[in-house]
């Protein structure tokens, strides 16, 4: 019997909630992002640290800051277990008792484990006691999380400490789904009002005071203005139940009659409503009156919901603002705050693109990202954590359906709106069906069903009369003019593989009519396709025969196969030369899908001629991707020529999809483990196993983003990119899971070859004829005239 490792368990020493502070927040924020990704392996757990002597029983150990002989006796209970490979401590002085926190040093004498902190404040100008606790605190680690390159800077230059030993991991951020203010606002029913806001618990420190001060300036050029103040007071600020701060700011409200212009809301929120104020808010005032903090999550999180910000010049918001995100103003000058919020308010467009600017910044430090990087340093300190394993977020067809008209599916996105002007392809209809299906193959779930029709009947209307397609509709289910001059066989080849693909599903399920049209178009391709020449469509058109061949294995499709394989062989027999094992003179897109061609040929026909290019051609291709326990896409900016210098950055998903695709295939047939490691490490891209460490997948939207640059994610979430990855998903899915097994509605057993032709015979006697399934599709071929029907009007496209 196989046995099961515990999982490494971190130990995070902090406040937690149901405790009320940033500190206790944040801790919260990281430790589920931890489990999230790595949940599988890693077990946090919570040594919370309380002052009244409180606690939550779902912490697993519990330090009350003020008893100095808890510290040591938690030491050695966090010792006892052989799981704990790591404490990460969340410092403020403030947490922990004695002169600057020092009872912690009783903790750090005893605990065997190793150590890890994130600094929350880093005090510039230390004097010498400061000076000297702190350089004693990071004597007992050797990882110190800050969260800007200022903490970094003053740790390094004032305090003495190794670079060696500072992580810079920016706060991290919750990933949202982007929406205008105009659309948040209406869930508020705020929709008449400019908003203004402001969040956290309310102390002095926030000198909410100063936003209050510059409203009149404000109100007088824009009265509709509502200034949101949210959040309960600081637990620590109410002395004997009465909540001084909070009763001066109502006050300056009444002194200032701004009463219709301010509203407080006294509620500690819920992450999600907070998100809500935030994503409705026009221009978020940051008034902090500290000018050491060195970090605010409040600033973070309203960068996050894609606020413009005027924001006091603190070490974070000096870093971090730039000019095409928001303002900097003096602390607590309600003037230049008044100024600079009139400035934002009065440009629309401005306030638009500095959202947009804010939301792209931040969604790098999302909490998802920050975990890895936590990850990373942890592994560089504890033992055991090398060989942790990533959690594959839950499957979520939410985005591919949400970019779904009843025509199909749209080809691009503004962040995850989808670009209406856009139109469509039958590239991203085939690459859509292709994924509904195998998520229908793997979940059986009935509401794939209308969207599997959607796409097939887009490409069934994109088809001509001798069996090729057109690329290219508009919005308007108009065919575009660029389909006369723009080179159209690698999206014919993407068709006759997303037929294909539809026709091997071997669960007998799907409606009659849908097998039946894929079998009529599919088989009207059996001719036309002979005569492509572009490599990679006659590599999808293989893939699409291979697919129907398992389930109609008739001569004809056999001998198409064939004669498609032997070109590819010609191809790599004419360029493949010593040390340069391909079939071009230079790699670029859909690199796999060659090799992947010619191994299917070697399946179905038994070519070893072609079973030997296929192994050099994917040996060699992986040389190319693979390195270090990494994959590395070919760039799209000038690719890979040979006897060059390979250019860098530039990498799309559907890369990784089709070199997984491609493994796959290849594991199948040799049983090699290396394809199957490759194959996973190939979706770990995805996952942020890449060069910036950023997840590419977005789990709030269900999108993919659409690229990968130097320094920077492209977050646009596209048709290609989101139908990539989910498919790639649902690749590794079929590694871990059987899916749920379907049953024909008789019950009956099927021969899975003999399928198609019952469906298909099922399918013929309920529709008729061809030409009453032609005509049910939405628009009519005659000759080179496309007659379409559209927003219930007739128009004629003539093909040239």
């Amino acid at each position: 019997m196989k046995t099961i490792s515990p999982k490494s368990k971190i130990i995070f020493m902090s406040t937690y909630p149901p405790t009320q502070c940033g500190i206790a927040t944040f801790t919260e924020d990281t430790v589920n992002a931890i489990q999230k990704i790595y949940g599988k392996s890693i077990s946090c757990e919570i040594c919370e640290i309380t002052f009244k002597g409180e606690t939550d029983k779902s912490s697993t150990y519990h330090l009350p800051s003020k008893n100095r002989e808890a510290y040591a006796a938690v030491a050695n209970a966090i010792n006892k277990d052989d799981a704990v490979k790591l404490v990460h401590i969340q410092h403020e002085f403030g947490l922990f008792g004695g002169e600057f926190g020092n009872y912690l040093l009783d903790f750090l004498e005893v605990i065997k484990k190793p150590i890890a902190y994130t600094f929350h404040s880093v005090i510039p100008n230390p004097d010498k006691k400061l000076k000297a606790i702190v350089r004693l605190l990071c004597s007992y680690s050797e990882a110190i999380f800050v969260m800007t390159n200022q903490s970094k800077k003053i740790l390094m230059e004032e305090y003495g400490i190794n670079e060696k030993d500072i992580a810079l991991v920016e706060h991290g951020t919750h990933l949202v789904r982007y929406e205008s203010t105009d659309q948040a606002k209406k869930k508020l029913a705020l929709e008449d009002r400019l908003i203004l806001s402001t969040f956290g618990l309310l102390g002095e420190g926030k000198s909410i005071e100063t936003g209050l001060k510059a409203l009149p300036q404000i109100v007088a050029q824009f009265p509709n203005v509502l200034y949101l103040i949210l959040g309960k007071t600081h637990p620590n600020t109410i002395v004997d139940n009465v909540d001084h701060y909070r009763n001066s700011l109502e006050a300056i409200v009444k002194e200032l009659h701004l009463e219709k212009n301010v509203r407080f809301v006294n509620e500690y929120l819920e992450v999600h409503e907070l998100l809500d104020y935030l994503k409705a808010t026009d221009v978020y005032l940051f008034t902090s009156k500290d000018p050491n903090q060195a970090v605010s999550g409040t600033f973070s999180y309203a960068m996050s919901c894609s606020c413009p910000i005027v924001a006091s010049k603190i070490p974070h918001t000096l870093e971090s603002l730039t000019s095409d995100i928001g303002i900097l103003a003096d602390i607590q000058d309600s003037d230049q705050f008044a100024k600079a919020t009139l400035k934002l308010l009065s440009d629309s467009e401005l306030r638009t693109h500095m959202a947009l600017n804010a939301y792209a910044k931040t969604t790098k430090t999302s909490w998802e990202n920050t975990a890895l990087k936590h990850i990373k340093t942890y592994q560089k300190i504890a033992t055991d954590l090398s060989k942790i394993k990533i959690n594959y977020p839950e499957i979520n067809m939410d985005h591919q359906k949400a970019m779904t008209s009843d025509l199909g599916i749209f080809q691009f996105c503004k962040i995850s709106e989808p670009d209406l002007d856009a139109g469509y392809t039958i590239d991203d209809n085939a690459r859509a069906l292709i994924a509904m299906c195998k998520h229908y193959k793997l979940k059986g779930e009935e509401t794939d069903i209308p969207y599997i029709k959607i796409y097939l009947d887009f490409i069934v209307r994109c088809q001509l009369k001798k069996g090729n397609f057109i690329n290219y509709v508009d919005q308007f289910n108009v065919v575009e003019p660029k389909n006369s001059n723009e080179n159209l066989e690698d999206s014919n080849g993407r068709a006759i593989w997303a037929l294909g693909y539809l026709l091997s599903l071997e669960n007998g399920t799907l409606p009659a009519s849908i097998v039946y049209k894929a079998t009529l178009s599919i088989n009207k391709t059996l001719t036309f396709a002979k005569a492509l020449h572009s490599p990679r469509a006659i590599a999808f058109a293989v893939k699409g025969l291979y697919q129907l061949y398992l389930v109609t294995p008739t001569e004809r499709v056999l001998n198409l196969l064939n004669h498609l394989s032997k070109k590819l062989e010609k191809t790599y027999l004419n360029t493949a030369s010593k040390n340069w094992n391909w079939f071009e003179e230079k790699l670029t897109y859909a690199n796999s899908v060659l090799p992947e061609a010619l191994l299917i040929s070697f399946v179905v026909t038994g070519n070893e001629a072609h079973k030997k290019i296929a192994l050099e051609s994917m040996d060699f291709l992986i040389s190319k991707m693979f390195f270090n326990d990494k994959f590395k896409i070919i760039s799209n900016q000038g690719w890979h020529e040979k006897g060059a210098i390979p250019h860098e950055y530039g990498e799309q998903p559907i890369e990784a999809c089709y070199m997984m695709y491609g493994l796959d295939l290849f594991y199948q047939t040799f049983g090699d483990p290396m394809y199957k490691k490759n194959l996973k490490l190939a979706f770990d891209w995805f996952l942020g196993k890449n060069h910036l460490n950023h997840i590419i997948y977005n789990p709030i939207t269900g999108g993919c983003y659409d690229g990968l640059e130097k320094g920077n994610v492209n977050l646009n979430q596209g048709a290609e990119s989101t139908v990539c990855y989910l498919s790639a998903r649902l690749l590794v899915e079929s590694y871990t899971s059987k899916g749920k097994i379907i049953e024909l509605p008789t019950g009956k057993k099927i021969n899975a070859k003999n399928a198609a032709f019952l469906r298909f015979n099922e399918a013929k006697s309920a529709t008729g004829t061809d030409n009453s399934v032609n005509e049910s599709l939405g628009f009519n071929f005659k000759k080179k005239d496309i007659t379409l029907t559209t927003l219930g009007k007739k128009r004629e496209v003539t093909l040239k």
